[in-house]
């Protein structure tokens, strides 16, 4: 199923499965509202305890794509690979989750969402490497299409598709969260010379601009690029690894921070068409500032 079209489902994964996915597990997860990804409790949590929406990732152009960040925990890949780029083959270690961090003033800088800690054999802490989630936020009404399968699941569901339709809305959430996480949290443990780890589905890493890439030995952060495959046996989505890229912080964040401009006669056409409103349609007998470009 797909979004394409005027009957289509925009839902992948409900409760860690997948619609197509009837067995009797995948409906015990369903009847009990239960997240199979390491969630901090056996229930769904997502958006309301007491009524979750039991999405863990949506249709977009035929893939699967993320939406729940706790989906990330699967098999607990991406704390495994975090830590094989943090720290020597031999470190031992360990994670801890949601770790309050703050700037030189006391303030909370926001949680990190995994800290590896690197310790010896008296326990003592000797490294630590941050691991940010970057789930991708959502456009539309995905709670109406979800009710609607939840109270009928059926391997053929369909959805009317709408102006307000669930669809990925890359660009929020590389603003809203993905660029503030790196200006702040990044910025801190850029200044500790601490390394950083990012793991996020390749889909939402292309939206990004081209960020300039290192060797792993020079860089500061890895980016851990995942998808879902379908295993078509088992009728279940499993997360995989499928690159790396390796990039230095600065270099990254000045990259994603900066925009390609527009054209620059675009932006002035637009402010002499302001201006001319300003003054009611009666331009001054003066070159207009396209004017003085052009000539």
């Amino acid at each position: 199923m797909t979004t394409d079209g005027k009957n289509n489902n925009p839902i992948a994964e409900v409760f860690g499965f997948p619609i197509i996915n009837e067995t009797v597990k995948a409906k015990r997860y369903r009847d009990k509202k239960l997240c199979p990804f390491n969630n901090k409790v056996p229930n769904c949590t997502k958006d309301k305890a007491n009524d979750p929406l039991g999405v863990c990732s949506v249709f977009h152009n035929n893939n699967p794509v993320i939406t729940c960040p706790t989906r990330f925990r699967e098999d607990w890949l991406i704390i495994e690979n975090a830590a094989k780029f943090a720290f020597d083959e031999k470190t031992k270690w360990t994670s801890l989750s949601e770790i309050k961090l703050l700037d030189k003033n006391g303030q909370s800088a926001g949680n990190i969402d995994f800290v590896l800690v690197a310790y010896n054999d008296k326990g003592q802490l000797i490294d630590f490497a941050s691991l940010e989630v970057q789930g991708v936020y959502i456009s539309g009404n995905l709670r109406n299409p979800f009710d609607s399968y939840i109270n009928k699941p059926t391997s053929k569901f369909s959805w009317t598709a709408g102006y307000n339709s669930p669809k990925p809305d890359y660009l929020s959430s590389s603003r809203k969260r993905l660029i503030p996480q790196m200006l702040y949290k990044g910025g801190i443990f850029q200044t500790w010379n601490k390394k950083q780890t990012v793991a996020l589905q390749k889909s939402f890493f292309d939206t990004l601009p081209k960020l300039p890439t290192v060797r792993k030995e020079k860089a500061d952060i890895a980016w851990f690029l995942y998808d879902l495959v379908l295993d078509k046996e088992t009728k279940q989505y499993n997360l995989t690894l499928v690159e790396t890229v390796y990039t230095e912080f600065e270099a990254a964040l000045f990259r994603v921070t900066t925009p390609e401009p527009g054209k620059l006669e675009a932006f002035i056409n637009i402010l002499q068409d302001r201006l001319d409103e300003r003054l009611e349609g009666n331009s001054p007998d003066t070159p207009s500032l396209t004017d003085i470009i052009s000539s």
